[in-house]
């Protein structure tokens, strides 16, 4: 399968993620969908479809990525000190 973001860069043609849960005998539904749910958030199919919803440039991404590695290296600096 390709990597995500080839699907992302090709947002013209349509996308469909299957997602295959193992279930063992006897396991119950609820772990089932337990499994599914942490599958689901891994692939980042929410994220995404949030993302299309509407158009963000570039340099408004790359100004928020930036912010956020901002706040984690000061939390980190904060951690160690």
């Amino acid at each position: 399968m390709p990597p995500l973001n080839y699907f992302i860069n090709n947002l013209k043609k349509e996308v469909f993620f299957m997602i295959i849960v193992p279930v063992k005998d006897g396991e119950s539904i609820d772990r089932a969908l337990k499994k599914l749910k942490k599958k689901f958030d891994k692939i980042g199919v929410k994220k995404e479809i949030r993302a299309r919803q509407e158009f963000t440039k570039k340099s408004v991404i790359r100004r928020e990525q930036l912010r956020k590695a901002i706040y984690v290296q000061q939390l980190r600096n904060a951690e160690n000190d």
